[in-house]
């Protein structure tokens, strides 16, 4: 969460103005950097001189002067609302606790506590005043009742909301003949505990939010006014002080020890523990509602300019069923889908009915893949279960397994080493993007790029390519279309380098997806189907290359089509990281560089480990044994993609169990009877690429793959692991449109300021389909040839 959102979600809604404005100070910073970016075009077009310095020494000492007196305004405001708010609740507090002492011992519900309950604040008032009655149920003044609201342009006292009017614990109280007084007490008490803590917590959200802004404004900029004025103007304002924080600290204690006094018999841990549940309830209420208004003014502006749609009404006896056009077209496929399949179990196409049912299941599953009328890891759990319920598996010698037997083998099957790769590589991902190796690195990078379009549009596609090989090509995109956001913000609105980049990263990601065993899914499938499975150094020297030579040439035909030079001679430069090099990120360094060695090294010392597999538990061991990733991080491995997995080596295992696969086979052997490796390649590459720049890229491997590996066994001269990996590949190179595959969807998003998206439909249809049949001729002709020399 943004933390723009975070001190929308952690602030008292009626002290909400009274907060740094975060998110203003943020376009501030934005503007500032735009006057950076105009100044410094300027001053290159008129060549170095002294003045130029002289000039650029006053813009900064400008815009610093334009920040911090927007900052100043702000904290002045947050120290006045602070004064006034700390003296109405110390107020109350003396008079609660001198009401304490005026108790009448005979009348309490237990024993007088010796605790000294006497105020810090006023030390020399002794005497003792009678409880005060109340007819609102609190003693603290209604917002109608505060006379000086005005003159001081505040809130007045907030009443907490999660006490009732009518409280049954209160109820409990008065049956056991508990005074009207000592429940009014009690209720004060909570109130009181709670505007306090929530008083403590404006400080440290406040503290926090001037940290933070002033860290975006010095990593913006490249000015250094953290440090200064954190500690000239913010820790030297009235509520930030050391000796203010501590004195309100001892005011919410005397309040702890008040309640002790009042209900838990002077037990102070007891009474700590019932005044902080009562403040959770109250946080609770409090932050479900301003997030549901959050939420509802987000819809809001999102649905700006967004026609509506009007929903469907279909009134039956049993009522009336409203849904709208998208969900009547899933609806129609989803039933045209189990039409055909019940079609498709009930015909003769094959000689045995395992293979009947079978051919049925695909079929079945390719199509709700194909449609997405649910999600893609539902159809994978589907395809188990109609697997061993229509009992399509059979055994080594040919008999039908019964539906024990089948779970047996395909539950077996799917948990597969495979699997432990998957996640010994989400495992490397999550520590590199947890704990900013991967933006640091990239970032480094970038800021070597310089201020060329050109060139910042190349450095940052290989970028893009790498990242993609460590952290998937899913999260690759996200990083980098993050880091080019002040390259994007300083742009024209039509520039035309916009959407060259972001295109370009896009591209590049998708090319990223063969670069190394655990970049997508389809790689996964790709190594389940080879045998035997490559080593990593063998995949690197084939996919290394091919990922150079494409994104070069897309990066021409992208200088070719947008010709960003053109209309932006210069950029933004991206600045590195700041940040030094801690113990921690060293320590995951060595840990990832040690397992892809021995990924590497896996055949040769297949003997010790078994399988790489066994290896990727390394990562998992070494991260989270020690701590520094966690069970949520566990928790936000892309299962879907791990089931989508499981669900297609299901599928795989059955079509090959049936005998289906072995009759597919045959009969595309005759069709390519006679053909070279080379041309069979070119054929299924087609094939791949059509599919998969259609429906997903993993959906097209786990359907054409078990098949690309059967007739690859079956030529003169077996073929299987250089056909599997050639079209595992091409799945990559699809990408012609906006929903081939997570980077080209994750581009499209992308919207600038007005809230225009930067790429559309055309841009991917013009530049993605060239895109796509340039990579797929390089894997068919440099990568056949690559393929070839290292042993395939």
């Amino acid at each position: 969460m943004k933390f723009s959102h975070q001190i929308q979600f952690n602030a008292v809604p009626d002290w909400a103005e009274y907060y740094l404005p975060y998110s203003n100070l943020k376009k501030l910073i934005y503007t500032i950097e735009k006057d950076q970016v105009q100044y410094g075009l300027e001053d290159i077009e008129r060549g170095p001189s002294d003045e130029r310095t002289a000039l650029i020494g006053s813009r900064d000492e400008a815009h610093n002067a334009r920040f911090t007196e927007a900052l100043d305004k702000a904290l002045e405001k947050i120290v006045k609302f602070y004064s006034k708010k700390e003296a109405e609740l110390y107020e109350e507090l003396d008079r609660l606790l001198m009401d304490y002492e005026a108790l009448d011992p005979s009348q309490a519900p237990r024993p007088a506590s010796p605790l000294t309950l006497t105020s810090s604040s006023r030390p020399e008032e002794t005497t003792f005043l009678q409880p005060q009655p109340s007819t609102s149920g609190s003693t603290f003044p209604r917002r109608e009742l505060l006379a000086d609201v005005a003159s001081y342009d505040m809130p007045p006292n907030i009443v907490t909301q999660n006490m009732a009017e009518t409280d049954p614990e209160q109820d409990e109280h008065m049956e056991g003949g508990h005074p009207q007084a000592f429940l009014e007490l009690r209720k004060r008490t909570i109130n009181l505990f709670v505007l306090l803590s929530e008083l403590k917590s404006f400080v440290a959200l406040n503290l926090t939010a001037y940290s933070k802004i002033l860290k975006k404004y010095d990593k913006i900029t490249g000015s250094n006014l953290k440090r200064y004025y954190l500690a000239t103007f913010v820790q030297q304002a009235y509520p930030f002080k050391t000796a203010t924080k501590t004195r309100l600290n001892e005011r919410i204690q005397e309040t702890e020890r008040g309640y002790a006094l009042l209900t838990t018999q002077g037990q102070l841990d007891q009474a700590i523990d019932e005044l902080k549940t009562h403040l959770r309830e109250h946080i609770v209420w409090e932050r479900n509602t301003v997030w549901r208004d959050m939420v509802g003014q987000e819809r809001k502006i999102q649905s700006v300019g967004v026609s509506e749609i009007k929903p469907l009404v279909l009134r039956t006896p049993c009522g009336a069923f409203v849904f709208d056009r998208d969900q009547l077209t899933s609806g129609l496929f989803l039933l045209a889908s189990v039409l055909i399949f019940y079609s498709l179990l009930h015909l003769n196409l094959f000689d045995h009915v395992e293979q009947n049912r079978c051919f049925a299941i695909l079929v079945f599953a390719s199509l709700l893949w194909a449609g997405e009328v649910m999600p893609l890891f539902v159809t994978a759990l589907l395809v188990p279960f109609l697997v061993i319920t229509l009992r399509v598996m059979r055994s080594d010698d040919g008999t039908r397994l019964s539906a024990p037997d089948a779970t047996k083998r395909v539950f077996s099957a799917m948990f597969s080493p495979v699997i432990m790769l998957l996640l010994g590589g989400f495992a490397i991902a999550g520590a590199l993007s947890k704990f900013g190796i991967a933006k640091s690195m990239a970032t480094f990078v970038l800021s070597k790029a310089g201020t060329r379009p050109n060139r910042v549009l190349l450095v940052n596609m290989l970028v893009a390519t790498i990242a993609s090989m460590w952290i998937s090509n899913v999260a690759a995109p996200v990083l980098c279309f993050s880091l080019i956001q002040p390259i994007l913000r300083t742009l024209p609105v039509d520039s035309r380098f916009a959407p060259c980049l972001i295109l370009g990263i896009a591209l590049a990601s998708n090319l990223g997806g063969m670069a190394s065993p655990i970049s997508s899914p389809q790689n996964v499938i790709a190594i389940q189907n080879m045998s035997p499975p490559p080593s990593w150094l063998q995949w690197f020297l084939v996919s290394i290359p091919l990922c150079l030579v494409g994104n070069g040439l897309i990066w021409l035909f992208l200088l070719w089509s947008y010709a960003p030079e053109k209309q932006t001679t210069h950029i933004h430069p991206i600045r590195a990281s700041p940040e030094p090099v801690n113990w921690t990120q060293v320590y995951i360094c060595v840990v990832t560089v040690v397992t892809i060695a021995l990924w590497c090294l896996a055949h040769t010392y297949e003997d010790i480990f078994g399988d790489m597999g066994v290896i990727a538990l390394l990562p998992l061991i070494a991260f989270f044994g020690t701590g520094l990733l966690t069970k949520d991080d566990f928790n936000n491995f892309l299962w879907n993609v791990i089931m989508l997995a499981m669900g297609g080596i299901a599928l795989g295992k059955a079509v090959e169990s049936s005998g289906l696969l072995h009759t597919i086979a045959e009969h595309i052997e005759h069709f390519v009877e006679g053909y070279s490796a080379f041309k069979v390649l070119l054929v299924f590459s087609f094939l791949v690429l059509v599919i998969a720049t259609f429906i997903s890229h993993t959906v097209a491997a786990l359907i054409i793959l078990p098949i690309v590996a059967e007739v690859g066994n079956r030529m003169d001269v077996p073929q299987a692991n250089l056909l599997v990996l050639g079209a595992a590949f091409v799945c990559s190179c699809a990408m012609g449109l906006a929903v081939s595959g997570f980077p080209n969807m994750n581009a499209i998003a992308q919207e600038n300021e007005l809230g225009k998206p930067y790429l559309s439909s055309k841009d991917f249809i013009r530049n993605g389909i060239p895109s796509s049949i340039m990579a797929t001729a390089c894997v068919t002709t440099i990568g056949y040839l690559l393929m070839r020399l290292v042993g395939f």
